[in-house]
């Protein structure tokens, strides 16, 4: 995962200003402000509304209603499993269960030394490999509780 610089106001209004005109403009801003700092940062939500003549409560409608928006920063490993009706036909439900036993948190949380967050998603395209997921961007097939410690295990070890 890319280290993300902390919330700065002004990258944020430049980001907003890059958009603002663009029909449709809060799902974009929202995108670039995720791909500058990981995260939604709080501070964004009334500059975006200012900016798109919006009520605060209807940017933070948008955003928090996309899963993929995040509120906090993002742990140093980013862990998304598959939540769809393919991936819970072949068992994906013991999988995140193990997941969140092995890494003790639930969804949406990151572990208490910033290593992994956990994210469901609902629907990663991989269904003919189901149960899936993907850590860090990388896709992960037919995934048990074995296998997922396995790939936990070796890219934990590797930020040591």
């Amino acid at each position: 995962m890319p280290e993300y610089p902390p919330w700065n106001a002004d990258r944020a209004a430049s980001i907003i200003e890059q958009y603002r005109h663009h029909e449709g403009a809060a799902l974009p801003i929202l995108h670039a402000l995720m791909e500058a700092f990981g995260h939604v940062p709080e501070p964004a939500i009334p500059l975006i509304a200012e900016a798109l003549n919006l009520t605060r409560a209807e940017v933070h409608g948008v955003a928090s209603f996309y899963h993929d928006f995040r509120r906090d920063p993002p742990g140093r490993h980013v862990l998304r499993l598959c939540r769809a009706e393919a991936c819970q036909a072949m068992g994906a439900d013991c999988l995140h269960d193990a997941a969140r036993d092995r890494l003790g948190i639930g969804w949406h949380e990151t572990t208490a030394d910033g290593a992994v967050t956990l994210e469901p998603v609902f629907c990663l395209g991989l269904c003919a490999v189901a149960p899936s997921g993907m850590l860090d961007g990388a896709p992960l097939g037919r995934l048990d509780p074995a296998a997922l410690n396995a790939t936990l295990d070796t890219a934990l070890e590797g930020a040591r």
